[in-house]
């Protein structure tokens, strides 16, 4: 199952990228004999100023037809990693070929979008950062590709 990582913004060089990348490295390589990966990051940039509604429609246009659609949002359900694990490997399981991860821009992803979600899922009820919440995906993307490789990374 290919994930895509269709998100908000473009990360310039710095901590942060260089975190994404590490850990996007790693779910690749533990997800592959999983049946997971790769993952295709997606960046879209509302150079108009158009706001939500304009970054949902940019988002939309690069998520794959036919995808399942998973938006971070903080209304959405809190999952532990090993729900979060259960739930990919669920839907590779039922034949998913792809699945779409939004992250929206500092306002949040708009209701248009929202709503089509299959999973709203949240990080808490904090606000995070959408850069930070860029890095605390692809950990738990490795992290769940961990978990149902048997690997001792997570520690529950």
């Amino acid at each position: 199952m290919r994930l895509h990582l269709c998100v908000v913004g473009r990360l310039r060089a710095g901590p942060e990228r260089d975190l994404i990348c590490d850990y996007l490295a790693r779910f690749d390589k533990t997800g592959r004999a999983l049946g997971l990966g790769p993952v295709v990051l997606h960046e879209v940039e509302d150079r108009k100023g158009g706001g939500m509604a304009s970054e949902a429609d940019l988002l939309a246009k690069v998520i794959p037809e036919g995808s399942r659609l998973v938006c971070l949002d903080e209304r959405g359900k809190l999952l532990s990693s090993p729900e979060f694990a259960r739930q990919i490997a669920q839907w590779r399981d039922n034949g998913q070929q792809e699945t779409a991860l939004v992250i929206g821009g500092a306002d949040g992803i708009a209701a248009t979008l929202r709503d089509r979600a299959d999973l709203a899922l949240s990080f808490g009820p904090m606000v995070w950062p959408h850069m930070l919440a860029r890095v605390m995906l692809a950990e738990q993307l490795y992290r769940a590709a961990s978990i149902l490789a048997g690997s001792p990374y997570h520690r529950a």
